[in-house]
């Protein structure tokens, strides 16, 4: 039973799944949308909203902690904080959509599209 088990473990060690993470956010960021697994979106989701939240406030605390959580790549968190931060300056929450596409033939997986509203 998964009492009290938040996360979703997608079959891989935790510096995988966090690998993961840093990687699908870091398309998100540069693409604005993108074409994943239902699950890895749900668990995306929110992750790329803290950081969005994060890159609102525009300080530099804050963007050193982007940076920490994106691995140290300059380019994509420049694009958060000048790009899409200001975009919801006045919004308080729900940057992202995810929209469902149905499933892949070759395996009958769920997929979903997630992008910035």
């Amino acid at each position: 039973m998964r009492h009290s088990n938040s996360t979703k473990k997608f079959g891989r060690e935790k510096t995988q799944r966090h690998a993961l993470m840093h990687s699908l956010a870091l398309n998100l960021i540069v693409r604005e949308k993108m074409k994943t697994t239902l699950p890895k979106a749900k668990a995306l989701r929110p992750f790329v909203e803290k950081l969005v939240t994060l890159a609102k406030k525009g300080d530099l605390a804050s963007r050193r902690t982007v940076i920490s959580k994106l691995t140290n790549r300059s380019k994509e968190v420049k694009k958060l904080f000048d790009v899409i931060a200001p975009r919801y300056a006045d919004k308080k929450g729900g940057y992202t959509r995810i929209l469902k596409l149905g499933v892949r033939k070759s395996d009958a997986t769920e997929m979903a599209q997630i992008e910035f509203v």
